[in-house]
């Protein structure tokens, strides 16, 4: 079962209060292929300049990222530069610099064509759109947006959301999308756009499955240690994704095991800054993660429990 993962491919410079990096390889579609390859294989589209170091997608080439339709362009790799707050909630961009990722016209290899599973990383909505046009028969397409283009491109965003099965947001997105400060209704209001699914990404709180008339909530996972949140949330969609595709399974339960996976790589991918943590683990370290998720939020659900609630005390 193919996955494609279509995004940025970029250079990040990240100040935090625990550290910094600089030119550090990152990018929507590296930290997605990056998660997803501990599951599954990916093949990953994007751009980059003629400075970027590709020995760095080589190392991913190795773990399953097939990198041939990453487009070698000239010019200057896309940058950017961030800082966030101390307690990581918070950032402040203080430089982009698209190079040639601001002339990006994804080309999907013919190979890729067939994918099953495809994941849109947040590039412009009618770029997104494109891509859908070169795909033959898909089985499930997720998207990632943004606030960016929530506000400059909203009409050919909800065109594109009529031709998608997953929209990955975080809840200010879906907030301003919908323009409902509640996140459950915002969620109604983008599932009556098209979606069957959406997933709202809500950082330190964890993330929300919403599809039909049923929720799931997994919490994010308790971490002592955090450096650097960049990258988080493509990395769920990665460890997401991946487990939908190498199960190829839809079923209500298998999308929570999947919630769960999504969950594992986003804790693994702030543990350190770029994909360092994340090209440093196995999937002996995903297993033990995902089972220490289950104890997380297990517990004994005999009906005994429910059936005589406690009496009022006074």
């Amino acid at each position: 079962m193919s996955l494609l993962v279509v995004g940025s491919v970029a250079l990040d410079t990240v100040q935090t209060p625990f550290g910094e990096a600089a030119d550090a390889i990152g990018g929507s579609g590296v930290f997605f292929a990056s998660a997803a390859s501990l599951l599954h294989p990916v093949q990953l589209v994007g751009v980059v300049g003629d400075d970027y170091p590709m020995q760095a997608l080589e190392k991913l080439r190795e773990r399953g990222v097939d990198i041939e339709g990453v487009e070698k362009a000239r010019g200057e790799s896309f940058r950017w530069k961030g800082k966030y707050s101390y307690d990581l909630q918070s950032r402040e961009t203080l430089e982009t610099r698209l190079g040639v990722f601001a002339h990006f016209q994804p080309k999907i290899p013919d190979k890729y064509r067939n994918a099953e599973w495809v994941f849109l990383g947040n590039i412009d909505p009618e770029l997104q759109l494109s891509v859908l046009d070169q795909i033959r028969k898909p089985k499930l397409v997720a998207c990632d947006t943004m606030n960016y283009w929530i506000s400059s491109k909203r009409d050919v965003l909800l065109q594109l959301l009529r031709h998608i099965d997953v929209l990955m947001v975080n809840d200010a997105e879906a907030r301003e999308l919908s323009g409902d400060w509640n996140v459950y209704r915002a969620a109604r209001w983008i599932l009556s756009r098209g979606p069957k699914r959406v997933v709202i990404k809500q950082g330190v709180y964890g993330a929300v499955l919403v599809e039909g008339e049923h929720i799931f909530y997994v919490p994010a996972f308790p971490l002592e240690k955090v450096f650097d949140p960049t990258g988080a949330g493509d990395a769920f969609a990665g460890g997401f994704m991946a487990h939908l595709a190498r199960s190829d399974d839809l079923s209500p339960q298998n999308l929570k095991r999947a919630m769960v996976f999504g969950a594992v790589m986003g804790s693994f991918a702030v543990e350190d800054f770029s994909i360092n943590r994340l090209t440093a683990i196995g999937p002996a370290d995903v297993t033990a993660r995902a089972r220490a998720f289950q104890d997380l939020v297990h517990f004994d659900a005999e009906p005994k429990y429910f059936d005589h609630p406690p009496k009022a005390g006074r």
